[in-house]
């Protein structure tokens, strides 16, 4: 799907997204990624949805947002309590998502001036066998 941003042309957008891609302001990113309204799209160690880990979301809190949009494949799954601790002890509020969902979610909260992180998984050839 494609989509059409009117945003601040120093903001990162989601200008479309697919069963294994997102692409971020025109450039296409096939693995998982952990996006900003600003600054540089970062890689997020966390492969897969089986594989995430608390720690995993530590890259996440560096970028100090007040919420987190996880984006996990594409259905919406529910990582364990204990993955999300390091989220709540910092006080950091986080929505779970299927990672479609994700990236409207985010292009809409940047449009509003939030400070919003989104971690994506894009799991390639695993979205195939979780349909």
């Amino acid at each position: 799907m494609k989509l059409h941003a009117q945003a601040n042309s120093n903001s990162n957008t989601v200008t479309g997204y697919g069963h294994d891609y997102v692409e971020i302001n025109r450039v296409r990113h096939v693995e998982s990624l952990i996006l900003a309204g600003e600054g540089p799209v970062q890689s997020w160690a966390a492969a897969r949805f089986d594989a995430l880990r608390a720690a995993d979301f530590e890259a996440v809190l560096a970028l100090q947002p007040e919420l987190v949009l996880v984006g996990t494949g594409p259905r919406q799954r529910f990582p364990a309590a204990p993955l999300l601790r390091p989220l709540v002890e910092q006080g950091v509020g986080f929505e779970i998502m299927d990672t479609p969902a994700a990236c409207r979610t985010f292009n809409i909260l940047i449009a509003e001036g939030r400070h919003v992180v989104a971690a994506l998984l894009l799991t390639g050839a695993d979205s195939a066998t979780e349909q």
